[in-house]
């Protein structure tokens, strides 16, 4: 089976082309073009634009790569929640107008579950708590009768948002983590922060405005140490009760802040303290692609799950613990 899967849910349209190999995900093309800022945030007008002037040209480009036509292929999946609601439109206009065009079978797929899925296929591991950490989504799953129960999550903001917003006050531009990961490195003394877990869950914004108020006064390489440490702290505490509850022995790390090298030497630090292994697929599919669709459509299609284009209507708010998991 060869799927086309399409990612609009925030500032990058990207469209992949893999094929099902025995149940391993070959990837045959995966292309993309995101939205980069010098300051300030997404605007969703903005993104609605941005997705629709390059969606063709990617879909060509991922055509071209595959050495595949439309007609060769036999789905089309694209991510249908969460997400901003004008950029996901966007990519599930683009999916119907292919499916009904060239007659091919259309399936709406979770954004969150798509990593999680895409994770698994591109590792080793088999059953583990997931770490997913991005702009807008901060959640520790695991999967456990029947769905990726949430055993943690934020309740405001995610990771990603507080260092890309942190990093809006600091003007270093978007997106602001790789620049903040390596000042953690350079950071020598802790700035007194807030750091805020509320049994499973987790908080942000009072981090972030408490860092925000002390640009300026503190030395930056501290200040961002300090906010990274805090906030990576945080997730790895909820990692590892999850870890405890469950008794898994896995942690799979995804989602855009993934590529933190600070983020995964505390991860890696807190499973060999708990005899557990930590994965991380490569960084590239740990962004937000047209990987995660074109997969995840793959594994629930083999499994049975089929969607009218009546029934393809985006959900930004669809959550993670909402899927029907029927094929693990």
């Amino acid at each position: 089976m060869i799927c086309c899967g399409i990612e609009s849910t925030a500032h990058t349209i990207s469209i992949a082309i893999v094929s099902d190999d025995g149940g391993k995900c070959n990837i045959l093309a995966n292309e993309k073009h995101s939205v980069v800022t010098e300051e300030g945030g997404l605007i969703p007008r903005e993104l609605r634009e941005h997705h629709q002037e390059h969606a063709v040209p990617v879909l060509k480009n991922a055509l071209e790569k595959a050495k595949v036509k439309m007609e060769d292929i036999d789905l089309i999946s694209f991510s249908i929640g969460p997400g901003i609601g004008p950029a996901l439109e966007t990519g599930a206009v683009v999916a119907r107008t292919l499916a009904l065009k060239y007659n091919k079978p259309l399936l709406g797929v979770n954004h969150c579950v798509g990593h999680v899925e895409l994770g698994k296929a591109l590792t080793d591991c088999t059953d583990p708590i997931v770490v997913y950490v991005s702009g807008a989504n901060t959640q520790i799953i695991g999967y456990e009768k029947g769905k990726y129960r949430v055993y943690g999550e934020t309740l405001d903001i995610g990771v990603g948002n507080l260092l890309d917003g942190f990093g809006r006050k600091m003007s270093l531009g978007f997106p602001a983590g790789p620049v903040l990961d390596k000042m953690y490195f350079e950071g020598k003394k802790y700035v007194e922060l807030p750091y805020t877990v509320k049994g499973m869950d987790l908080a942000f914004s009072g981090l972030q405005t408490a860092a925000v108020l002390k640009i300026g006064k503190v030395k930056e390489e501290d200040l961002a140490y300090s906010l990274l440490h805090n906030a990576f702290a945080m997730v790895a505490e909820v990692a590892e009760r999850a870890l405890a509850h469950t008794e898994k022995k896995e942690i799979l790390l995804t989602g855009g802040v993934a590529a933190s090298k600070a983020l995964r030497e505390m991860l890696g630090k807190m499973c060999e303290d708990r005899g557990a292994k930590l994965f991380v697929p490569e960084f590239q599919a740990c962004l937000d692609n047209g990987l995660l669709p074109a997969w995840l459509g793959i594994v629930m299609y083999k499994a049975g799950n089929r969607m009218t284009v009546e029934e393809s209507q985006v959900d930004q708010r669809q959550r993670t613990d909402s899927v029907e998991v029927n094929w693990v």
